[in-house]
């Protein structure tokens, strides 16, 4: 069995390469089929698959528009409240990955007209959000399921796919994380989850993937191992930061818990410094008002493909 997460749900969605770069072109503007293929280079057929996918989950919905031919794939308002999970994305690759470079996308907040950095704050005192900082406990969706069967083998987030066409700090992201598993591993960590045999049982995972995925995570400087007991064994604890992926974790919950869980979320949060439950929510760094999809431009710091 395993405990009911909103995590889960979301990552299953934006987790997948395929999906990511998808939705990453449809906050660029794109809306048709053609153009998602020649921007991404694409199979049609993977294209058409992942398309009705998204379409399925309720991402996007298919229409047309006055004086253009054939039919597009627009965001749904569902879609639209993805953004903010891959604005958090973007603030840890920018902090985290930019290798002293400055970041391939300057976000413009048009309601300020500032240029600015997403922020993650907690939504009743705005102060940014730190994992030492949060508590958390059931909420009234707290529960079990059945562990999902899947393919033990496949990696659902290539890293080198993930960069096509676009240096990308969300990419970069998403290349730490790995996918589903290792996700769910930091997630594990979160709760106070240690060691081997404790994850293994919990995420029902087999002791090979869950070797290789730890391994990966320390070599990305996110786990560090530290001997317990007689120094024979070790457990697997946060550097900071793997502390800081916290911020787009608990985002991604937040999305899940809007439109996945039928107003039960399975968990609730806290904000220590505060003392009130809230919500993780992605802020313009300059006048500290939420960031909506519609509210931004961008300057891009590298040339497009043709």
């Amino acid at each position: 069995m395993q405990r009911h997460s909103s995590v889960r749900k979301t990552i299953d969605i934006v987790l997948d390469s395929w999906n990511f770069l998808i939705l990453r072109e449809a906050f660029f503007g794109v809306r048709r089929f053609d153009k998602f293929q020649a921007r991404l280079g694409i199979p049609r057929q993977t294209l058409s698959s992942r398309l009705n996918v998204l379409v399925e989950k309720q991402i996007f919905a298919i229409g047309r528009r006055a004086g253009e031919p054939g039919h597009q794939y627009f965001l749904t308002e569902r879609g639209k409240d993805l953004f903010p999970a891959m604005l958090s994305l973007m603030e840890f690759g920018d902090n985290w990955l930019a290798g002293g470079e400055p970041p391939p996308l300057q976000l413009i907040h048009t309601r300020c007209g500032q240029e600015c950095s997403p922020v993650t704050v907690c939504s009743n005192c705005l102060e940014p959000v730190d994992a030492r900082a949060v508590a958390s406990r059931d909420g009234p969706g707290a529960g079990y399921e059945p562990v999902e069967t899947r393919p033990r083998s496949r990696r659902s987030s290539d890293p080198m796919l993930l960069q096509r066409g676009r240096p990308c700090s969300v990419a970069r992201s998403l290349a730490i994380i790995g996918d589903r598993w290792s996700f769910l591993i930091l997630r594990e960590g979160w709760t106070g989850v240690r060691r081997f045999e404790e994850m293994r049982e919990n995420l029902g995972i087999a002791p090979n993937i869950l070797t290789d995925r730890l391994n990966r995570l320390v070599e990305a400087e996110v786990f560090r191992r530290v001997p317990y007991g007689n120094g024979d064994r070790q457990e697997y604890r946060f550097t900071q930061k793997g502390l800081a992926l916290y911020k787009p974790m608990i985002v991604m919950m937040a999305w899940g818990d809007k439109w996945l869980t039928n107003g039960k979320p399975p968990m609730r949060l806290r904000h220590k410094p505060c003392g009130h439950d809230f919500t993780p929510t992605v802020v313009c760094s300059e006048c500290k008002q939420a960031i909506d999809a519609r509210d931004t431009d961008y300057i891009l710091r590298y040339e497009l493909p043709e």
